[in-house]
């Protein structure tokens, strides 16, 4: 696979699907993946409004098909998301899903499984009206467990696109790969998931090279794949010993090898992109691993904070077991994020106290705290992950609120605005716009 050694990525600010040599200039047209050209949540030549409502600088609205909580990629003039379509069949449940409804399984919040069968399907959007270009469906079946009633759905993962492909996955509905004007091109089943207490699935697929990365963490036999992207066929694939984990891992070059970093209950663990080795391992999250690791500086950087808190800086070039090593540079142990991922931009790296609005600042290099637990008035719970760009920090709130932060050592507030919709997926910037994928509407946030 020396095809993997012409993919020289920089560690700095960079991860392995945010690099000029992959994508070009990630200022430009681009906003490939979950997290951003960089894997950071920055827009290094971003420059979208300040300001906006639902009268002001709104440069088209449009009503979303389905539901689900995948985050927008985006490639030039087109959009990609996923959305879970529920039809008026009625399915026949598996024993397994029959078990789970009858109380085999214990759930959480009312996700027991549903009785219809949905279409989960592959949206495709023109940027520049948000007009519909295609839309396909890729599997068509009655879910056999359930999601938690207050977040997540069918369909949380989000896509990821090179430009000329766009691969999707649907977790226990198979991982899907068409070119990018909806045309199939393979699909592959990794089987179904059981997750703890039926939260729901959702870890986003990566692309590095000439390989999608897939993580399967659930209460069955766990792995990780890394399957060919023009077929699908399996590269190789290692069993992990981990439970439920949702985080979408990062990829990274150190000492000229791509490192695959996975972020989860147990353990945070490198592979080797080529191979599959375990290069490193690393203890220190909390239970149910959601945000997805970042890289800059030298570091990786994993959190987590459901039942505790933890945001540890590892330095990258170690190897073996770097629990309780100097290897961790530095690490905090409050106000970190359960569900949002944490947004790495300029120096500056910057966490959500669960999943409030209550928010800290620290020096990526040194782990400086700049502001610790300083709360955004007014804006109730936030599941989006920030976003950075222009020297400001976005944050959504659930409720419809984005304040607007100074990039700086003191919070420093720019902008509230409001938008009639309610706001789970995390924004994507593309040169000035702007995107917020709420829960009825997708917006393109534009000067006008």
């Amino acid at each position: 696979m020396d095809r993997l050694l012409a993919l020289t990525i920089s560690v700095g600010l960079l991860t392995a699907l945010g690099t000029v040599d992959v994508y070009g200039d990630s200022g430009g047209d681009y906003w490939p993946m979950w997290r951003g050209p960089d894997a950071t949540g920055a827009a290094r030549k971003g420059n979208p409004p300040l300001t906006w409502s639902e009268t002001e600088n709104i440069k088209w609205k449009v009503k979303l098909p389905g539901q689900g909580t995948s985050s927008p990629v985006i490639w030039g003039d087109k959009i990609f998301f996923l959305t879970a379509i529920e039809t008026d069949k009625k399915g026949s449940p598996t024993a397994q899903s029959a078990a789970q409804g009858r109380g085999g399984r214990r759930a959480f919040h009312g996700g027991r499984p549903p009785t219809n069968v949905y279409k989960f399907d592959i949206v495709c959007l023109d940027r520049k009206t948000g007009r519909l270009l295609w839309q396909k469906t890729a599997r068509e079946e009655l879910p056999h467990e359930g999601h938690h009633r207050n977040y997540g759905g069918f369909a949380s993962y989000s896509p990821v696109t090179d430009g000329k492909y766009v691969w999707a996955s649907f977790g226990s509905r198979g991982v899907h790969c068409y070119d990018v004007d909806g045309n199939h091109k393979w699909s592959r089943d990794l089987g179904k998931m059981t997750i703890k207490v039926m939260f729901g699935e959702g870890s986003s697929l990566v692309l590095a090279g000439d390989a999608v990365i897939v993580v399967i963490d659930h209460e069955g036999d766990s792995f990780i794949y890394a399957l060919n992207k023009e077929t699908g066929e399996t590269i190789w694939e290692k069993g992990r010993d981990e439970s439920t984990s949702w985080a979408t891992p990062v990829t990274t070059t150190v000492n000229g090898r791509v490192q695959v970093i996975t972020s989860a209950t147990g353990l945070i663990r490198a592979y080797d992109l080529e191979t599959g080795e375990l290069l490193w391992q690393c203890s220190g999250q909390t239970g149910n691993v959601i945000p997805s690791p970042v890289v800059g500086f030298g570091k990786v950087f994993c959190t987590s904070g459901f039942r505790g808190s933890a945001l540890q800086a590892i330095e990258l070039g170690r190897t073996g077991d770097l629990t309780g090593s100097d290897a961790v540079s530095w690490e905090v142990k409050e106000g970190t994020p359960y569900v949002p991922s944490p947004l790495l931009y300029g120096d500056k790296i910057y966490v959500c106290s669960s999943n409030r609005a209550i928010i800290s600042c620290y020096q990526a290099e040194t782990g400086k705290a700049n502001f610790v637990k300083q709360r955004l008035e007014g804006m109730g719970e936030i599941f989006a992950s920030p976003v950075g760009a222009a020297d400001r920090v976005y944050f959504v709130g659930r409720n419809g609120k984005t304040q607007v932060i100074k990039l700086s050592e003191k919070l420093q507030v720019l902008a509230t605005n409001t938008l009639d919709d309610k706001f789970d997926c995390s924004p994507a910037i593309v040169g000035d716009e702007l995107f917020l994928k709420g829960k009825e509407y997708l917006y393109c946030i534009a000067e006008l």
